[in-house]
């Protein structure tokens, strides 16, 4: 298995206007075979597409005669714009544009963390402007829907809750590098108008999600309560019982290109 990032020059779409202009950057490496989906690519908070599973998937879709879209949010990777004017309805946006800017015909939204969380906002999306049926499926990896309402604000301390009232946001050490994650009023505030779990889910397709059971960040009890939520949906859960968050490692790469492969080919 190759965890070489292709050296691709990323190609940039403008989107926003009114002085909420940034520059989206996106690779977009087009399918062999025309009757294969486009594999797009949805990372997590503070990830870029030049991440260990964004390239695999990449490498995979290449293989595999697939279509496939890697995207930086504004303030992520190569893309423009602020990290702390970042919300999902911004990041939400922001993906969308550019899958109707790249994406022609059916896909498969593969999102990571909160990443998975964006991916069900753009079914929702889509499903309201009359083109769900271009979704074939969805891959949520350490799915982290809500994770504003549901893990972050109820767990907020005294002295995070007087940063957010004093400086619009609180900082919070992370073991995955050495700057101290973010989160802003407007992202927690944002996140409340974008909650899913909050009724039935119907994206009309088949989902796998995959989950770490030892996640320190997104309990597997998250993923079961997502599932919870999707009755109507032909759903699989994948529970792995030493995975981590970011599900990297050469297994977990192989069970996400396996559950990639089930809905390309259903």
């Amino acid at each position: 298995m190759s965890l070489t990032p292709q050296l691709v020059q990323p190609e940039t779409l403008d989107v926003g206007r009114d002085g909420a202009e940034r520059r989206i950057a996106y690779i977009l490496q087009p399918a062999t075979e025309e009757t294969k989906p486009t594999l797009v690519w949805l990372g997590g908070y503070r990830s870029d597409m030049s991440g260990t599973k964004a390239v695999e998937i990449e490498r995979h879709a290449r293989e595999t005669g697939c279509a496939c879209l890697r995207l930086d949010y504004s303030g992520h990777g190569a893309s423009g714009g602020a990290f702390r004017e970042g919300t999902i309805s911004r990041w939400l946006e922001e993906s969308l544009a550019v899958i109707d800017h790249a994406v022609r015909g059916p896909m498969i939204l593969i999102g990571s963390s909160m990443g998975a969380w964006i991916a069900l906002r753009a079914v929702q999306t889509l499903r309201a402007r009359g083109d769900g049926q271009r979704i074939q499926g969805l891959v949520l990896i350490a799915p982290a829907p809500d994770f504003t309402v549901d893990l972050i604000e109820p767990n907020l301390t005294d002295a995070e809750r007087a940063s957010l009232a004093e400086r619009g946001y609180f900082e919070e050490p992370t073991p995955y590098g050495p700057d101290a994650n973010v989160f802003t009023s407007a992202l927690i505030e944002d996140g409340r108008a974008n909650v899913v779990l909050s009724g039935m889910i119907e994206t009309g397709c088949p989902i796998h999600i995959l989950q770490g059971m030892a996640d320190p960040d997104v309990p597997f009890a998250h993923a079961l309560k997502l599932m919870e939520h999707l009755p109507a949906d032909d759903v699989v859960m994948t529970l792995i019982g030493d995975g981590d968050h970011r599900l990297s490692r050469p297994e977990d790469i192989e069970r996400i290109l396996a559950a990639i492969d089930g809905l390309t080919t259903a």
